[in-house]
């Protein structure tokens, strides 16, 4: 979702990649969340952390608290931050609710994307 939102804020003068610790395939609600902001993101893939992409980076941030502990290290020259999120993927409790969840975390990330491409911080 982060990175359809960033893709839509930050414009062509940012390379915006995702990638996590680990593939698991695009999720299904994910993708139903950002349909429904009408953000299509069926593009793009699930894909684990290239150590030669994150070299080259500008900015690395992290948004669960599972890949700020656990992502690897950053050259000094990489700003990294994290903005911690509630992981969507491992919300529980009725299907409602955890469809609920996904809009919630949805849209503080949008919001915080916003921010950041308002303000660079």
């Amino acid at each position: 979702m982060a990175e359809g939102w960033a893709k839509k804020y930050l414009g062509d003068e940012w390379e915006v990649k995702s990638a996590g610790l680990e593939a698991h395939g695009l999720n299904p609600n994910a993708v139903k969340a950002m349909k429904e902001v009408d953000i299509d993101i069926t593009n793009q893939t699930s894909d684990v952390i290239d150590p030669q992409i994150l070299n080259n980076a500008d900015l690395v941030v992290t948004l669960c608290g599972h890949a700020d502990e656990h992502c690897p290290m950053t050259p000094p020259h990489v700003r990294r931050e994290h903005w911690g999120f509630d992981d969507p993927a491992k919300a529980e409790g009725t299907e409602e609710e955890k469809w609920a969840v996904f809009q919630r975390v949805r849209d503080q990330i949008s919001d915080r994307i916003k921010t950041f491409a308002e303000t660079g911080k």
